[in-house]
């Protein structure tokens, strides 16, 4: 017992003489008389200037070093600057073996950070080029390679209790400047204050700081308060009461002032590489969302698993809170209801979206969609109700100011401006797409729409719709799209299908125009290639068929058109004045071959009552142009006025019809009697009147020689009669000069004989 009570009586001894040397220390030795060492082994060392101007103190319990008003300069500039820091450790904490910071401050940082304009920053040049050759070489030292192996654990394998009693870090500045860019970026008034930090306990935590950049000129002043908590091991991380302000102001908000916030808990496990979010709120302006997320492994293929949620909210107000240009839309109640809502999940390195459900105003969306993050793969499919696109678009006041601006600049702008790419060919070639879409019923440029389906994939520069196809106006279209993006000069190939369309709904609600009805039929097939609009449609080849049956030229009567010529053929004048304004027709069908910007016609044909029209022309689509050459054959009667009867003269000869000019600024008014051509018709007449006759002249000889004949056959039958009538008497009067004399019986036996024979 005596031995153990000596060694108890030795150990404290020891640490009597422990402390009686610290307090020796700090009462005997002045810090602040090595100040000129001190300054010069930095000198020495670095490229740095070193200034002690303050006093540098020390302090016992706590143990403790305190310095003040320090600045270090870099080629005669202020590099960083240090107004105080102190740093005391509770003395009676070392020798229980459970070190504790009893108190961390620093105050006044002010650090100035620059990148030339060659692009190296002045940090870069704190070392001498001696120093920093020493510092490689010494890098490699075996030494040090065994003093950067991780210490062994202790026998027990318990980690020493580290304890915090207060930190503060106040007034800190640091400002970063670019030569190079003209970009420069200052933080102030940085400040951390944590008190009673523990490992394995919470503790909080306060962060203030200013940002301020001058391209653009933007500031956030930000405030961050939480409630932390490490685990000894230092793998195990957790945050509480999570409270985060920002507000920012300046040119990308236009000058207005805006808070965004953060809220809710985090939690991450880095040894089993886990990490969770919940009840995350996060708001900017009027614009809320709402998230948990569970996400396992932090390399390349993270699993995800939670859910995701944007309040609705008004973009137009979003917009206008963040000082940006207002939309201005057709209506005005729309952009009013956005919101998002969908779980998330997947496999290892996909995000999957289900349960998506998107609010755009009145329209509702549903569906869902993964992305992939090794490939950039999406896949998605999403179903809507029906949309009014129209709602969306300018107002028509500002949209005519645009037009009417449009055509007065256009030649002046499109003389100055180049003509850029259509498609961003490198994008399409690192698509990888397959996306569905439905949408129950569209309005776009005041077109209904119905039951629309899209399908799109892309894969290595080849864009594909698949399906592009709805019902419109009682009838059916269907279209397929491919975009070869492989090359420099992409090939585009469009093909489509229109069955029974109406005509004269669709184009009374796209153009208000009433010229035409009927239902349509078209086969498209067109291809073209380049990445320049102007180039494109001059690359353009292809053919488009078409079809109208039991449709009407509408504000358009080519009867009257038709009588017009056949009354001057029949020399009268017409007496009808009421005609109408439409011409029915039984089925109108052509091709129309597409070369560049024109489009050629010479197979129209349509059955007209009484007529088929026939014609061939051009239409020029760059200029807007109708260039069309119609004809009207006169099959059958047409109408009743009597100037416009069909005779002989005038039966299966053309009526020539004009149309020519812009069809977009008067398509009713293109369409006329050609009287230029007419004098071929008079020609045809003429040739028919000339047949006419000949055949009347043709007629009468034959009727001539007829009678000639007649008369001819006649007197033959007569002299022949008459040659009968005189043998007879002959034959008569020999008889009786023969039978004379023979009796009268014998003559009448003999006459008998005669005349049986």
């Amino acid at each position: 017992m005596k031995a153990v009570r000596y060694v108890i009586y030795a150990i404290l001894a020891l640490l009597l003489l422990v402390v009686a040397a610290i307090v020796i220390a700090v009462a005997v030795i002045n810090p602040n008389d090595y100040k000129p060492q001190i300054e010069a082994a930095v000198e020495k060392h670095t490229n740095l200037d070193l200034i002690l101007e303050g006093d540098i103190g020390w302090s016992f319990i706590p143990l403790g070093l305190e310095l003040n008003k320090v600045e270090a300069t870099l080629g005669g500039e202020r590099f960083v600057a240090l107004e105080q820091m102190i740093a005391q450790i509770d003395f009676w904490s070392l020798i229980a073996m459970s070190p504790r910071v009893n108190t961390f401050l620093l105050n006044g940082l002010d650090a100035h950070l620059e990148v030339d304009k060659q692009g190296q920053g002045n940090w870069g040049r704190i070392m001498t080029e001696t120093a920093a050759t020493g510092t490689e070489s010494e890098a490699q030292t075996p030494a040090e390679t065994e003093a950067a192996e991780p210490a062994p654990e202790s026998g027990d394998g318990k980690a020493l209790n580290f304890n915090i009693e207060n930190v503060e870090i106040s007034n800190a500045n640091v400002h970063y400047n670019d030569l190079s860019t003209g970009q420069s970026v200052t933080l102030e008034d940085f400040t951390v204050l944590a008190s009673n930090i523990t490992l394995g306990s919470e503790f909080p935590l306060e962060i203030r700081f200013r940002v301020e950049t001058s391209q653009p000129e933007f500031a956030v002043d930000g405030n961050i308060r939480a409630r932390l908590q490490a685990n000894q091991a230092l793998n195990d991380f957790t945050m509480a009461g999570l409270k985060a302000v920002f507000d920012m102001s300046g040119e990308p908000f236009g000058g207005k002032s805006v808070t965004a916030e953060l809220a809710g808990a985090l939690a991450a496990n880095l040894e089993n590489e886990t990490a969770s979010l919940t009840g995350l709120t996060a708001s900017l302006a009027n614009l809320k969302l709402n998230a948990d997320l569970n996400v396992k492994g932090f390399g390349d293929k993270p699993a995800l698993n939670g859910q995701l949620a944007i309040a609705g909210f008004s973009l137009k107000a979003l917009l206008e809170q963040l000082g940006q240009a207002t939309i201005e839309t057709s209506d005005p109640g729309v952009l009013e209801n956005i919101a998002l809502k969908t779980k998330l999940g997947g496999k290892p390195g996909v995000i999957a979206l289900s349960d998506l459900a998107i609010t755009l105003d009145d329209t509702q969306f549903s569906g869902g969609g993964s992305y992939t993050l090794g490939n950039g793969a999406l896949i998605f499919d999403l179903n809507g109700d029906k949309l009014n696109a129209d709602r969306y678009l300018p107002p028509a006041a500002e949209e005519e100011a645009a037009a009417s601006s449009d055509s007065t600049e256009a030649p002046t702008t499109a003389a100055n401006t180049p003509e850029t790419d259509l498609l961003p060919l490198e994008t399409l070639r690192s698509l990888l797409l397959d996306i569905d879409f439905g949408l129950g019923e569209l309005i776009v440029s005041n077109l209904t729409i119905n039951d629309i389906k899209a399908s799109t994939t892309a894969k290595g520069g080849l864009v594909q719709v698949d399906e592009f196809s709805g019902q419109l106006y009682n009838g059916s279209f269907g279209a397929t799209v491919a975009i070869d993006a492989r090359s420099d000069d992409p090939k585009w190939r469009v093909r489509s299908d229109v069955s029974n369309v109406q005509t004269l709904p669709l184009l009374t609600d796209l153009a208000e125009v009433d010229m035409l009805s009927g239902g349509a039929n078209l086969k498209v097939a067109l291809g073209t290639s380049s990445n320049r609009m102007s180039t494109l449609r001059s690359n353009a080849k292809g053919e488009i068929s078409f079809n109208l049956a039991e449709g009407e030229f509408r504000r358009m009567n080519l009867t009257r058109m038709a009588c017009q010529g056949i009354a001057l053929a029949n020399r009268e004048s017409l007496t009808t004045t009421d005609w109408g304004e439409t011409t029915p027709f039984n089925d109108m069908r052509g091709t129309l071959v597409i070369d560049g910007n024109t489009l050629n016609n010479t197979d129209l044909l349509a059955a007209l009552a009484g007529m088929r029209l026939e014609g061939n022309g051009t239409v020029d689509l760059l200029a807007s142009k109708l260039d069309y050459e119609a004809g009207l054959r006169i099959v059958g009667e047409i109408h009743r006025d009597q100037a416009c009867r069909v005779t002989e003269y005038v039966e299966n000869v053309v009526i020539p019809v004009e149309c020519r000019g812009n069809f977009v600024e008067d398509p009713a008014g293109l369409c006329s009697f050609d009287g230029s051509r007419f004098r071929d018709t008079l020609k045809d007449i003429a040739a028919n009147a000339a047949k006419i006759k000949a055949k009347e002249e043709l007629d009468r000889a034959k009727e001539k020689a007829e009678k000639e004949l007649e008369r001819a056959k006649e007197k033959a039958d007569e002299k022949l009669d008459r040659a009968k009538e005189k043998a007879e008497e002959k034959v008569q009067e020999k008889l009786k000069e023969k039978l004379s004399g023979e009796s009268g019986e014998k003559v009448k036996d003999a006459l008998k004989g005669l005349f049986k024979q």
